[in-house]
């Protein structure tokens, strides 16, 4: 049985007409409850990290929930349209090499993750790549849908993350700057709920089309 929806319409692309399928649907629910859960992790350490600081009980947690926050972020962005296969590659690869890094700090390292990335700013040459992964949804949102939390959030987490890097940022700006990544994340992720699916699932003619360009040029390759 085919899963396109009945009671879809059929709109009309740059490259030609498609409807929206049942599958579609079911990817972009994935993609913002993914979002969802991420926020609420991130959300949850940041505000108790600011609140406790870095209570012995508390770092333990705050492991669990960056990992739960990896996970959930993992879903979104292997259910995520973006027009450009190789980008939306590029963002899957930053994503795996900032959880392998995670993982390997968690192995090597006797202190807690939170404590170890705090603590050692070069961590984040690994482990950062998963908020490239983060920012490029960030970005991806604030050029397709304009909003207003994205435009703040795409700068602010690299501006956060390099400042601590290389130390040149206040020590007393990082909870300021945390705690507003945190808000705003989770008003993005909360937006993203009633949005109309089809906004998210963009022009289908448009992965056709480059899907069957990509179809021709490896057929090409092998001739």
């Amino acid at each position: 049985m085919s899963d396109v929806v009945m009671e879809s319409p059929v709109y009309f692309g740059q490259f030609g007409s498609y409807q929206i399928t049942e599958g579609d649907r079911r990817e972009v629910r994935i993609y913002r409850a993914g979002l969802a859960v991420a926020a609420l992790c991130f959300a949850l350490g940041t505000g108790l990290t600011l609140g406790y600081g870095t209570s012995d009980w508390l770092l333990p947690t705050l492991t669990w929930l960056y990992f739960g926050f990896c996970l959930a972020l993992g879903v979104s962005l292997l259910t995520i349209h973006i027009y450009l296969a190789p980008l939306h590659r590029l963002l899957q690869a930053c994503w795996l090499v900032g959880v392998a890094s995670a993982v390997d700090l968690v192995l090597s390292s006797d202190s807690p993750l939170a404590l170890t990335v705090y603590e050692h700013p070069n961590s984040l040459w690994g482990v950062g790549f998963t908020f490239v992964a983060l920012t490029g949804i960030y970005f991806k949102e604030a050029f397709c849908f304009n909003r207003l939390e994205t435009k703040f959030l795409t700068p602010l987490v690299p501006i956060l993350l390099l400042g601590h890097l290389t130390g040149w940022l206040p020590e007393e700006s990082k909870p300021v700057m945390l705690g507003l990544w945190a808000i705003l994340f989770l008003v993005f992720s909360l937006r993203k709920l009633p949005q109309a699916i089809p906004d998210d699932i963009g022009d289908k003619s448009v992965f056709d089309h480059l899907r069957n360009r990509n179809n021709e040029t490896i057929s090409s390759q092998e001739g």
